[in-house]
């Protein structure tokens, strides 16, 4: 099967699965999510949710955290991991929000990745998510993994991975793919045990698909933590 016909194929599987998919950052602006997905990296969503309402609280326009302590910053954030590098960041794209924008956050590819601590998985969160313009596909783990077992692509660099989803899938599917991907890979096709036998996917359009019962040769480990899991 053609990558093509097999994304087609899971597109239309993931989207029966999960008909409305949302970013699972609690967020209430623009830059409250640019803030929470800075966090986000090597984080849980589910810790920086518990993160941000003290820290929204505290700093919850860009003017208020372009001003923010240093030291009381990073308290605030510490249990999200990396918080020296993250606070950097946040004050960072929090000053430049307010100098070269006028206190509101860019909606361009370009004008985003001029902030400090702003890559394109960032951008494209929020692009896509609170602008609404499907610029390109957020790679994180989860997208990455999924990507690379259900035959979509070999390649391990997300700038890579990104380019060959955005050539596979429509244009206004971008985000909402991103979405799907990661819940399916939070809530099924995990990293350590990924449940096969429960997979929407299936072995019609996933080249790494094993059921649990009479796994080949060398695959009995994974099989045994997918029992294990359950």
């Amino acid at each position: 099967m053609k990558r093509k016909e097999r994304a087609a194929g899971i597109l239309e599987r993931l989207v029966a699965e999960y008909p409305k998919p949302r970013c699972a950052l609690v967020h209430r602006s623009a830059f409250q999510l640019l803030a929470a997905t800075i966090l986000s990296a090597q984080c849980t969503d589910e810790r920086v949710n518990r993160v941000t309402p003290a820290l929204f609280r505290r700093y919850p326009n860009p003017k208020a955290m372009a001003t923010a302590d240093l030291d009381e910053l990073r308290d605030l954030i510490r249990s999200t991991g990396f918080f020296r590098n993250k606070s950097k960041s946040l004050l960072g794209a929090a000053g430049r929000i307010v100098e070269a924008y006028r206190g509101r956050v860019p909606d361009t590819m370009e004008e985003l990745l001029t902030l400090p601590g702003v890559a394109r998985k960032t951008a494209n969160v929020v692009l896509g998510t609170w602008f609404g313009k499907n610029e390109g596909v957020v790679v994180d783990t989860h997208v990455g993994r999924l990507s690379r077992r259900m035959g979509l692509t070999r390649e391990t660099d997300p700038v890579k991975v990104e380019r060959g989803l955005m050539k596979l899938f429509p244009r206004e599917e971008w985000t909402d793919l991103s979405h799907r991907l990661i819940l399916h890979g939070r809530a099924v096709c995990t990293a350590r045990a990924p449940a096969c036998d429960h997979c929407v996917v299936g072995a019609a359009l996933c080249p790494s698909y094993e059921p649990e019962t009479g796994p080949a040769p060398g695959k009995g480990r994974r099989k045994a933590a997918v029992r294990k899991r359950r």
